[in-house]
């Protein structure tokens, strides 16, 4: 067996954080972080156990202990740093987007293949088992030819002109922030599922907080429900707290998404719904060990996750017996152990069984053709 690969983190929020836990889990050291000061990354190794507090992310990677790095910064720093990982000879995890613009992502898709080091965005929804149960049901033949598929994407965390994030930002999180966010993980999610392109949208947005209240002193994601700021700015908005997307698939299939950053009691709900020629699948996030199997000619089930039913190919991506709920922090753990896996088996000609910079270049590509439908109205090409 080969040695235990080292990694750094940049960025240590609720994310960077996730995939400190999740590296340990999938059996990673994690050596080293980088934050945006010297004195924020000292305090952040000292509470997560982390030997290595760097003055500077610049100064993580040219550590030669540290062969994988992880991105988690804000979106705009994803660029930049990434290229300079590749640069240093680092395999590189970043969170999505993998960058800002699609053709930035086309750059670093070219440069990670060109030093042959391992790339994958971290679109750890796709290692939910039943997810990945979907997927293999779907490529099985077992719902037949995919019809319709539907469903939403719904938050509440900036419901109220109170609540900040630099996603609300676009020089920091982009032109687009609930599509961008939370929509690409759904359109990641289906194109895998379904094995399927998107090929043409149309979108319609809305923005109901024009205006939003900055609170002075900086706050961590999330916190802002449980926090309330004594002084802030009030800043105008410039990006989507809603969208609803008709899709056009490869053969034929048909398909709508909403999202929402602002629908009340939905914490983090991801929802579809596959309909096909001989049955249905549908999966809530809330309830993410039960997949829903609709039937014409027979009672519908509820599948529930448990190594002994599921298909098995996808008995690796399940750690505990059925009964034992597996959850969001176990889809990074899933995702950075099929990372590492290939990373240690050392042969980067195979394909990959994870998602790559190639998919966080689709994922953006589709991003950005819901925005300008947003934008211009009408249908618009993928790509």
């Amino acid at each position: 067996m080969a040695d235990r690969v080292k990694a750094g983190v940049a960025g240590t929020g609720f994310i960077g954080t996730a995939h400190v836990e999740a590296l340990r889990r999938a059996g990673v050291d994690v050596v080293g972080l980088a934050e945006a000061t010297p004195e924020l990354c000292a305090q952040k190794a000292a509470e997560l156990g982390i030997p290595k507090a760097f003055a500077s992310f610049e100064a993580m990677i040219a550590d030669p202990e540290i062969q994988a790095v992880h991105i988690t910064t804000p979106n705009y720093l994803h660029y930049p740093q990434v290229k300079a990982a590749l640069l240093a000879g680092k395999h590189v995890v970043c969170e999505k987007p993998l960058t800002m613009k699609s053709s930035e992502a086309e750059e670093l898709v070219k440069l990670a293949a060109e030093k042959k080091l391992v790339n994958a965005v971290n679109h750890n929804i796709r290692f939910y088992p039943l997810a990945q149960q979907a997927h293999a049901m779907i490529k099985n033949g077992e719902i037949g030819s995919v019809y319709i598929i539907q469903g939403s994407y719904l938050q509440d965390w900036l419901l109220l002109d109170t609540d900040w994030n630099w996603r609300l930002e676009p020089e920091l999180g982009g032109d687009m922030r609930a599509v961008a966010d939370i929509g690409s993980h759904w359109l990641d999610l289906l194109t895998f599922i379904a094995d399927l392109k998107i090929v043409e949208v149309c979108a319609d947005f809305s923005t109901f907080l024009p205006i939003r209240k900055k609170p002075k002193k900086e706050m961590e994601t999330f916190t802002g429900k449980i926090q309330t700021a004594a002084e802030y700015d009030e800043m105008p908005i410039r990006t989507e707290d809603y969208a609803s997307v008709l899709l056009h698939f490869e053969n034929g299939v048909r398909g709508v998404l909403t999202v929402s950053q602002v629908s009340a009691g939905r914490k983090n709900r991801l929802f579809y719904e596959i309909s096909g020629s001989k049955s249905s699948l549908s999966w809530d996030s809330e309830r993410p060990n039960e997949l829903w199997i609709g039937e014409r000619f027979g009672p519908n089930k509820v599948m529930l996750k448990d190594p002994s039913l599921v298909n098995p190919d996808v008995r690796q991506r399940i750690s505990f017996p059925g009964g034992h709920n597996e959850g969001f922090p176990d889809t990074f753990k899933q995702l950075h152990t099929a990372i590492y896996r290939y990373i240690q088996a050392g042969d980067y000609s195979k394909p990959t069984d994870f998602p790559t910079f190639a998919d966080g270049l689709r994922a953006l590509q589709m991003v950005e053709a819901i925005g300008k439908s947003g934008r211009e109205g009408g249908w618009v090409k993928v790509g």
